[in-house]
């Protein structure tokens, strides 16, 4: 492809983009296939000559589109929303084509600086204390085994990384079971095992960590001669939003010498508007935060934010420095791979900064308190009809329910039935779960398109299909 090719395919593919999202409500959110018809489609064998670019682009359009999920779909109502703006689709083509290594200062200056503004930025726009930095990670999944690692190495005053874990004190790290899964892959790979992630009992509408027992958890894990090294609090969990008493929990990470990590990888976006904030009351005391422009506030993925009380600590457990990787002569710089587990890091604070810029964060707490208001309006809604229930009240955009089952039928395979028959048919898109061992669903607002007629059609489709089936 030579520079003019370049030039001619760069702006086809922007306009595919542009008129793919003016198309979006008319495609079902979930495609309809099934498991290996794409795979079927495509050739057996790699092609041994060059192929021109109008049949790859028409294969593009005719075999892969129509297997993929649309999750810029306004009517995406599942797991959590993984937004790109337009604005962030823009920064994301200068990014892809200046294809920087981002991972030291002098590898681009640029990238290092503009993302310490921007993260500052976020931290004033979240009302976090100046105390705070941080970093844009990839996922909130590698800024939480970040946190883990940092959380062993302090416990074992910085021998992990040198004498690795065998002969050590038994470490245990506490959460509750309302915590991502990502928790439980980052105490595999740190090496402390599933065994010693202490499940904290929950309770309240918001199933928040009973903190009398946690701090009765790491009383008995001491006196049994483990060693404790850090809690994992939650501010809108995954399956209903579940959120701790972050003040509280703060108070009995203090009191043990803990470390405490704060996973609010969704709900961290709306603590831009100050009537939210306290969700996560205490924050300030936390020893690292996570939350994910790349959920709700329409920064495409990948952009994670990890604010850091004491950046140190952090950095002593994550940097290696090779001679090659020194930049000489400049002292107190910042070199973000020290920051993180990946060496390569790809230029992430440029859509950040489109973002908050072509939008301005007035306009994003409008979003997010649009999105707020039409969940619990749907939640209302479906409360009222007599064959459903709510299972989970909302915790700012997301709920869980239930279709009561006919007289005898099996109630989890009625609903399981259920999210699979709305999924089939295509107009909206949403999730299971479980809650207290019985299958629900849930249902977040958090599309960057997505209107209040959008939900609007969520309640008919739901209660649509809910009657057809029984």
């Amino acid at each position: 492809m030579n520079n003019d090719d370049f030039r001619q395919w760069s702006r086809r593919a922007a306009d595919w983009g542009a008129d793919y999202r003016d198309t979006l409500r008319d495609r079902p959110v979930r495609p309809l296939v099934e498991p290996g018809d794409i795979f079927r489609s495509i050739e057996a064998s790699p092609p041994e000559d060059a192929e021109p670019m109008d049949r790859i682009f028409a294969d593009f359009e005719e075999k892969i589109l129509p297997g993929m999920t649309h999750w810029q779909h306004p009517r995406f109502f599942a797991y959590f929303p993984a937004n790109a703006a337009p604005v962030s689709v823009v920064a994301e083509y200068l990014v892809s084509a200046m294809a920087a290594q981002c991972m030291l200062w002098q590898t681009s200056p640029a990238a290092t600086e503009l993302e310490t503004r921007t993260v500052d930025w976020m931290r004033q726009a979240l009302a976090l204390p100046e105390g705070f930095s941080g970093v844009i990670q990839d996922s909130a999944s590698s800024a939480t085994l970040a946190a883990v690692l940092t959380m062993r190495e302090r416990a074992l005053d910085w021998q992990g990384n040198k004498k690795g874990l065998a002969g050590q004190p038994r470490l245990r790290i506490y959460s509750s079971d309302q915590v991502h899964t990502s928790i439980d892959r980052a105490i595999w790979v740190c090496g402390i095992g599933e065994d010693n992630l202490v499940r904290i009992p929950v309770g309240g509408r918001f199933r928040a960590m009973d903190n009398a027992a946690l701090e009765a958890a790491i009383i008995a894990d001491r006196e049994a001669g483990m060693l404790p090294a850090g809690i994992i609090a939650c501010v809108g969990g995954t399956s209903t939003g579940g959120t701790d008493d972050i003040a509280s929990v703060a108070e009995v990470a203090r009191r043990h010498g803990l470390y405490l990590h704060v996973d609010a990888a969704w709900a961290g976006s709306a603590m831009i508007c100050p009537e939210y904030r306290h969700f996560w009351s205490g924050v300030e005391a936390a020893d690292s935060v996570v939350f994910n422009p790349h959920k709700w506030l329409g920064a495409q993925f990948d952009c994670s934010i990890q604010f850091l009380r004491d950046p140190e600590s952090h950095v002593r457990t994550l940097a290696i420095k090779p001679d090659y990787l020194k930049t000489h002569g400049h002292d107190g710089i910042i070199n973000y791979s020290e920051w993180s587990v990946p060496l390569g890091r790809r230029f992430r604070a440029l859509k950040l900064w489109f973002l908050l810029r072509a939008h301005g964060l007035e306009n994003l707490r409008t979003m997010i308190r649009n999105h707020v208001a039409w969940s619990e309006g749907l939640a209302a809604q479906l409360a009222k009809e007599p064959d459903f229930e709510i299972v989970s009240e909302p915790m700012l955009s997301l709920f869980s329910f239930r279709h009561k089952a006919a007289t005898g039928a099996d109630a989890d395979e009625h609903n399981l039935r259920l999210v699979n028959a709305i999924n089939d048919d295509g107009r909206i898109y949403l999730t299971q779960t479980r809650v207290d061992g019985r299958v629900a669903i849930r249902f977040q607002v958090g599309q960057f398109e997505a209107t209040a007629g959008d939900v609007d059609a969520a309640f008919v489709v739901i209660t649509e299909i809910a009657r057809s089936i029984g």
